[in-house]
């Protein structure tokens, strides 16, 4: 299984919500699609927004300091849909984030989101 990933930030048009990243999300399988933040991003809340459906089984969070935090989603997130913001326990410096789940279809592309 072969994963690409798009790491850049960006600012949306909401309040503190930020992109920390974009990547694609293969088939069925026990890889992560791995989104390498290029800088150190501070966030308190993550969550997904898919560009097709996917399952998302749970999120593999690296911290500045090189901790990681796993954080359980097991949720089905619809094309154009988000899950619900996820805690990260308190505002974190993100270096890198590994999503694990599955697409409905080959291959569906998912969006990070963060907030402050």
């Amino acid at each position: 299984m072969f994963t690409t990933s798009v790491a850049y930030a960006k600012k949306d048009d909401n309040d503190d919500e930020i992109t920390l990243g974009r990547t694609i999300l293969l088939g069925i399988g026990d890889h992560p699609a791995t989104i390498p933040l290029i800088i150190c991003r501070q966030a308190k809340y993550i969550k997904i927004k898919a560009e097709r459906d996917v399952s998302i089984d749970r999120v593999v969070v690296t911290y500045g300091d090189d901790k990681t935090r796993t954080i359980k989603f097991d949720t089905d997130i619809d094309k154009d849909e988000h899950s619900e913001w996820k805690s990260l326990g308190a505002r974190r410096c993100v270096k890198k984030i590994e999503v694990y789940g599955n697409s409905d279809r080959s291959k569906a592309g998912i969006k990070v989101l963060g907030r402050k």
